[in-house]
C-alpha cells in the first residue's frame, strides 16, 4: 500500500509560480512511476506530467510543455511539480498518482488507469 499527500496549493496571480509536492508513504516509493493529474470543476481529470521511476525520464501534456516541471526526489519519497506562468485555466484541484509496471517506459503514463495510488489532490487557483 502506497498513501499520498499532496502539498503547496493556493491562491496565485497570473504569470506567478507555485510548487506543489506529493509525499508518499512506505518504503518502495522508487518502484513507482509517478504523474500528476489535475481536475477542473466540471471537466474530467487530465494529464498534466509524469516521471519515471528513477526520475530520469519525464514527460508532460502539452497544454504545459515549457511552464511546469516535474521532478523527485527517492530519498524523501517525494514527488514535485514546480508550475511557472501560470494562467487562469491551470486552475483546478491536483492530484499525484503512482503506478507500478513501468508504466512510463510502455507509454502508459497519461492514462489515468494506469495508476495504482491516488492523493486527495491540493486546490490551486490562479486569479488576479
Amino acid at each position: 500500500q502506497v498513501q499520498l499527500v499532496e502539498s503547496g496549493g493556493g491562491l496565485v496571480q497570473p504569470g506567478g509560480s507555485l510548487r506543489v509536492s506529493c509525499v508518499a508513504s512506505g518504503r518502495t516509493f522508487s518502484r513507482y512511476d509517478m504523474g500528476w493529474f489535475r481536475q477542473a470543476p466540471g471537466k474530467e481529470r487530465e494529464f498534466v506530467a509524469a516521471i519515471s521511476w528513477s526520475g530520469g525520464s519525464s514527460a508532460s501534456a502539452n497544454s504545459v510543455r515549457g511552464r511546469f516541471t516535474i521532478s523527485r526526489d527517492n530519498a524523501k519519497n517525494t514527488v514535485y511539480l514546480q508550475m511557472n506562468s501560470l494562467k487562469p485555466e491551470d486552475t483546478a484541484v491536483y492530484h499525484c498518482a503512482a503506478g507500478a509496471g513501468d508504466i512510463y517506459y510502455t507509454g502508459r503514463y497519461q492514462l489515468r488507469g494506469s495508476y495504482d495510488y491516488w492523493g486527495q489532490g491540493t486546490q490551486v487557483t490562479v486569479s488576479s
